[in-house]
């Protein structure tokens, strides 16, 4: 063999390194892209389950609030009711006695 085939066969050997290289660094890259995908997904998934739990602790939280001052406003409307009442008949017993003093002597 001469020179110039030994060169031409070693640089088709370095050729067939360096291919073999590229190859195996590409799947390596296709692996870590994969991985990282796998990885994205994920965190979808979990971002997408906080969220979730936080609208349902959002809705327990506003449904609580709600029956809160549903309870505040039905107990305030019947201290006014009840204030009303005692008013009324307040203002009927004087009624009564005015008129009863009119009436008798």
């Amino acid at each position: 063999m001469d020179a110039s085939s030994r060169i031409l066969s070693e640089l088709a050997s370095r050729e067939q390194a360096l291919d073999q290289q590229i190859e195996a660094a590409r799947l390596e890259a296709a692996r870590e892209v994969e991985a990282a995908e796998a990885e994205a997904a994920r965190i979808m998934r979990q971002a997408e389950a906080d969220l979730q739990s936080m609208q349902a602790e959002f809705e327990q939280v506003l449904a609580r609030q709600s029956a809160e001052i549903r309870e505040r406003a039905q107990t305030e409307a019947q201290s006014e009711v009840h204030a009303a009442q005692t008013r009324s008949e307040g203002k009927l017993a004087q009624a009564v006695e005015t008129i009863l003093r009119a009436v008798l002597p």
